[in-house]
């Protein structure tokens, strides 16, 4: 059997048995049902060297999130033009130079991502690093913002070894891993102030073997003396005094190790075998390739 539809006189009465009219039907098009709340607009872009410029310009002004918008724009409206490139490398310093760090971190991570390349993907890597950098936290905080810094600052060196950045970064290497070693420190002490030796002692030996060439290095040692003492491993003990005493000769640290030593009735004597006698064997080795 054959469909039917209703004629327009039918759908009338239907339409004005509901309180409608036949000059409802055009309200419920729904070509036409956000026709007058939702006009399309052309927005025309703007041309890239105004942004670039008013981007510069917020710059000079210390309008700092403003000018990252204004280069995220580049990024958005020339898309894979040069434009875009110097955009977002721009944006990155801006939300750098805003303190707005995690946002400087991303905007480096994209500009790494499609421009690796580039003659400018070593600053790219210097503002991501320095981003992590400027938010290291103190030692009573958990140090992740830490290693993330010093893993960022080591892909620098590793990775641009010849650009001016390199040196800055090495030395702020150097500052991060004393910051990551000052951690182990502070809880290894706590640790040996409660007399949990063991524990204690797997945080000096991280410093010792992680962050040797750190100013906390001779401290450690002596801690080792202390909390091998308190176990009656004394070769160990001694051999943490050794070491000491060899590297750090005149240091007041291996002065508290050698008299407790000696209240032992012990002197330092470097046992070969020792996991510390092989440590500092394999930073002098390290130096020496190094130099």
């Amino acid at each position: 059997m054959p469909l039917t539809f209703p004629t327009r006189g039918a759908m009338a009465a239907v339409l004005l048995s509901l309180g409608l009219g036949l000059g409802g039907c055009d309200a419920l098009d729904p070509t036409n049902l956000f026709a007058e709340k939702y006009k399309p607009e052309a927005v025309p872009d703007t041309p890239a060297d105004k942004l670039y410029s008013e981007g510069l310009a917020k710059m000079e002004d210390k309008d700092y999130e403003n000018a990252a918008k204004q280069f995220e724009q580049l990024d958005k409206q020339y898309t894979y033009s040069d434009w875009s490139r110097k955009g977002l490398l721009m944006t990155a310093y801006a939300n750098y130079e805003g303190a707005k760090y995690d946002d400087a971190i991303n905007a480096s991570k994209r500009y790494l991502q499609r421009h690796p390349a580039s003659k400018d993907a070593a600053y790219a890597q210097y503002l991501m690093a320095m981003s992590q950098y400027k938010q290291i936290p103190d030692v009573t905080r958990d140090q992740e913002r830490s290693e993330r810094a010093l893993v960022a600052l080591q892909e620098l060196v590793q990775k641009y070894p010849t650009s001016e950045y390199a040196a800055d970064a090495k030395a702020k290497i150097q500052i991060t891993r004393d910051q990551l070693a000052g951690k182990e420190m502070a809880v290894g002490r706590f640790y040996l102030e409660k007399r949990a030796f063991p524990a204690a002692i797997n945080r000096f030996r991280d410093v010792v073997s992680k962050y040797q060439t750190t100013r906390h290095a001779e401290e450690a040692l002596e801690r080792l003396v202390e909390a091998y003492m308190a176990l009656g491993l004394t070769a160990e003990a001694q051999t943490a005094a050794a070491v000491l005493g060899h590297n750090f000769p005149d240091s007041p640290w291996y002065q508290d190790a050698y008299k407790l030593l000696q209240t032992g009735g012990l002197e330092p004597r470097e046992e070969k075998t020792s996991w510390i006698s092989k440590v500092y064997r394999g930073v002098i080795g390290r130096t020496a390739a190094a130099e």
